[in-house]
Parts: C-alpha cells; sequence; structure tokens
C-alpha cells in the first residue's frame, strides 16, 4: 500500500511483508516531516473526478486518483511537477495550489476543491495501552460502511501516511485509522504479536461504531501484507460484516521466505540443483529467525561461506532471508535481541480462515515477490470449494502494495501506478459485499458460499464467533 513514500520506489526497496521493519536497522524512528500537510486531502475537480494528496517522508507530495494513477509531487517556484509513479520521469501533469485556507487545486489544468470529509480524532484503550486513532466519513457524515484500517509491519504512522483514509470516504465509505501500538502517537512497545495486534484492532471497530453513532452501518476490517494474517484472527473475536484482506497470505511467515526465493530464483533462470542449495541456505536462515536469533547461526554461517562463491549466490533473496545474508555471526548474535518482536514465525493461518463467518475478499497480486501468492491462492480456493464464504480477486500484474511496475534490464522494478480497479474493488465490498463493479482486470474466483450482502434483501451480520481472547 505504501503507506510512506520516500525517494527510493517501495517496490524496488523490496518491502517485506512480515518483517520489513528489519530492513531498518538501527536507524531512528521518529515522526517524519510532512510535506505541505494544510495542503494534504482530497478533491473533486470541476470534470466530476478527484484526486488525493498524500504526505510524504520529504518535501514532496504523492497525488492518486481511484483509477490508480499516481505520482510524486516537487516544487517548483509557484508549481509543483509531477512524475510518473515512483519513477522519476515527468508525466506532464502541473499543480497549483491555493492558499491553505482556500482548499483549492489546479491538478492538470483542471479547478478543484477540496472535500469537506468529516474527520473526528480519538484516543482508545486495548489491552492498558492508548491508541491514537481517527474516524473520516465523507462529506455530510453519511455513510453506509466503515473500513477499519490495520497495517502491515510498518513503523511509520498510519494516520500521517495511510491514502485509504481519504480515498475510500471520497468513494463513499467511511474509514478509521489508527497508529498501531509502539508506533505514531500511540503508546506501547512495537510488536508483532498477532495475537495482541488483533485485540487492538477489536478494540479499533468498537470505538469506530461508538464514534460514529451511525446505526445498522456496515463494519469490517482491511488487513493488507501483514495485517493479513491479523485480521482473521480480529473477526473471530468480534462481529465484523466484512473483512478484505490485501497482498496477505494463508501460509506462515516461514513458507512466505521459501516461496520467495523459489520464486526469484526461478524468474533468474536458475537450475533446481541450484535452487535446492538457495533454500538449502534459506532454511538455515530461517531457523535463525525463527530461534529469535539464538540458535542456528554456527549451521547458516558455514552454509553461506560453501556457496558464497557460487553464481546463484547473488541472487538469493527471500523474504528475509537476505536481511542477514552478509552480516557477520557476531553481530547476528550481538544485534538479534533488537529485532525480536514476537513474530509467530511458523503460525499456520488456515484454521483461523476457515472459521470467520464473515464474508471476505482477498485482494492478491500476481506478480508479486515478497508475499508469493500462488500457495496462498490454492488454499483460498480450497476454503471456497468447501463453502467458505471468500472471494479472490487477483491482480496479475501487481506487486506487494498492489502496484504495477517497470522492469529495468537488471531485474528490479519501479512501481508505476496501482491496480486499476483496486480501490474501487475495495469501496464495492465494504458497501455491498459486491466484486462485480468495475474490478478492473482482476480476476475473480468466488464459490457459492461466498455470501453477497443487499442492504435491500434483509440481509443481517454474522453472529460473533467463539474464540478466547488474548491472554
Amino acid at each position: 500500500m505504501h503507506p510512506v513514500d520516500s525517494s527510493t520506489p517501495a517496490v524496488t526497496a523490496r518491502k517485506s511483508g512480515a518483517v520489513r521493519a528489519l530492513l531498518i536497522g538501527l536507524m531512528c524512528f521518529g515522526a517524519p516531516t510532512l510535506a505541505q500537510d494544510c495542503h494534504i486531502g482530497t478533491y473533486r475537480l470541476a470534470n466530476g473526478s478527484s484526486v488525493d494528496l498524500g504526505a510524504t517522508s520529504s518535501s514532496a507530495l504523492r497525488w492518486r486518483n481511484v483509477n490508480g494513477e499516481t505520482g510524486r509531487l516537487q516544487r517548483s517556484g509557484k508549481v509543483w511537477i509531477s512524475t510518473r509513479g515512483w519513477t522519476d520521469r515527468p508525466d506532464g501533469i502541473r499543480v497549483r495550489l491555493g492558499a491553505c485556507e482556500s482548499g483549492t487545486i489546479q491538478f492538470g489544468g483542471i479547478r478543484g476543491q477540496r472535500l469537506a470529509l468529516v474527520t473526528r480524532d480519538t484516543v482508545f484503550e486495548s489491552h492498558k495501552t492508548s491508541l491514537a486513532g481517527r474516524l473520516v466519513l465523507p462529506e455530510h457524515g453519511a455513510a453506509t460502511a466503515i473500513v477499519i484500517l490495520l497495517q502491515g509491519s510498518e513503523r511509520d504512522s498510519a494516520r500521517d501516511f495511510d491514502a485509504l483514509q481519504r480515498l475510500l470516504p471520497a468513494l463513499g465509505v467511511g474509514a478509521f485509522v489508527y497508529d498501531k501500538r509502539g508506533t505514531g502517537k500511540s503508546g506501547g512497545v512495537y510488536t508483532q504479536d498477532f495475537w495482541l495486534l488483533a485485540d487492538d484492532a477489536v478494540a479499533a471497530l468498537e470505538e469506530a461504531r461508538r464514534l460514529s453513532g451511525l446505526p445498522g452501518v456496515r463494519i469490517g476490517y482491511l488487513g493488507p501484507s501483514q495485517g493479513g494474517w491479523v485480521a482473521p484472527i480480529a473477526a473471530t473475536r468480534s462481529s465484523p460484516d466484512f473483512v478484505m484482506v490485501t497482498f496477505g497470505l494463508a501460509v506462515s511467515v516461514i513458507d512466505e521466505d521459501r516461496e520467495a526465493v523459489d520464486m526469484e530464483m526461478r524468474l533468474k533462470g536458475h537450475s533446481e540443483a541450484e535452487i535446492a542449495k538457495a533454500h538449502e541456505l534459506a532454511d538455515a536462515a530461517e531457523t535463525v529467525f525463527a530461534s529469535g536469533f539464538s540458535d542456528g547461526i554456527e549451521e547458516f554461517d558455514a552454509l553461506r561461506t560453501r556457496y558464497r562463491g557460487e553464481p546463484w549466490y547473488p541472487d538469493l533473496h527471500g523474504n528475509f532471508t537476505h536481511m542477514i545474508l552478509e552480516t557477520p555471526a557476531a553481530e547476528i548474535r550481538a544485534r538479534g535481541a533488537e529485532f525480536r518482536w514476537q513474530t509467530p514465525f511458523r503460525y499456520d493461518p488456515r484454521p483461523t480462515i476457515a472459521a470467520v463467518e464473515a464474508p471476505q475478499l482477498w485482494v492478491l497480486g500476481g506478480k508479486d515477490l515478497d508475499a508469493p501468492s500462488g500457495e496462498t491462492v490454492r488454499r483460498l480456493s480450497r476454503l471456497i470449494e468447501l463453502q467458505r464464504p471468500i472471494t479472490v480477486a487477483i491482480y496479475p500484474e501487481a506487486e506487494h502494495g498492489m502496484t504495477e511496475f517497470e522492469t529495468a534490464a537488471d531485474g528490479s522494478r519501479v512501481s508505476t501506478r496501482f491496480a486499476r480497479g483496486y480501490f474501487e474493488l475495495l469501496a464495492n465490498f465494504a458497501r455491498l459485499g459486491d466484486v462485480t463493479r468495475n474490478p478492473g482486470d482482476a480476476r475473480i474466483i468466488q464459490g457459492s458460499g461466498a455470501k453477497v450482502f443487499r442492504p435491500d434483501h434483509g440481509d443481517h451480520p454474522p453472529g460473533r464467533a467463539e474464540t478466547p481472547s488474548y491472554k
């Protein structure tokens, strides 16, 4: 979802689904300076379309529209110059912003006015920890659905950087965004404990329902990336009307790394024998991670010493194997404690996904290297055959973050836009349980057990699933 926009395209930087924050190491996690925050918002243009301006961690702004087009805006005198996607190529779009209080824009020569979205900031509690949240409703405060926006593994403030808090209300759907524990303005300590994060999500849903004051409003979760493990757990501990998972997984964190290794090595054209060696080394790295950096370091060090000179070695990446591939063994031991965030590396999400009674929508990228979707699609398809209320939407050209991309001669990827129909698909499923209205080029897998909500058909939300709460 690219919650934080930096000078490095997120896809090229290879965000990991489970442990992305490990890439950051010992960097300072202070709150980024928001660029031109008085201009952040969604604008209705004179031609009837809309464009959203969002914050970045630099002096730039990022624009997005509901069609998935996006660009980076850099100031040049009184004009802002746009470059396509996360590339450095100008796309011909020029933007002029009015005074902060005017809320006006000229986007590509078309005038626009900032939408007066209804925004209510709040602080709520989960496990004696204060969490900072925000409810955003469409203009005039009316909404038939509210989406609880979970986060991936990032440590950035979702309230500052998650553009869905505005894009969804611009499509008529409310959004509740919150800084997860240990990030932004929320208290607590950063963690990847899926069950604790799920309880936080349940508290967020209850707070959004209370704060909206909208009787009968549909309300449910959206879990991107790592949030795709958290959202189904939260759904078994509450009574959501729907669950959406985007570029998430129905496999374990360990299996995510294994799939990523396999997919990348095959894309690079390596032989089965070379791929087997890559898996051997990746398995050793996975053991180090799963043990909390306490076991398997000697075996991992010996294997990488044996294989370092082989031609396939530079292409070994994986979801997190690469993070320690060139780190000396002594440093792995010394710094291991910094990265023990209670990540459940071997958690199998299938029983939880199967237990969710609310309709689920899984939106996956066919070319996702960080969270390869192949095995997840197979597992979800099996659950669909078993009449579970699951729908899968696969965007065949999309990467992690549901972006399309260009591939350079060296194989690196740079995102150019979001998948067509992606944002509208989320809004339509939240509002109606419908995936047939303008899903773009998504391939839809849906069985008879996939319940479609129709407000005028008297449908009712599913009952609460009986599961133990977090201990």
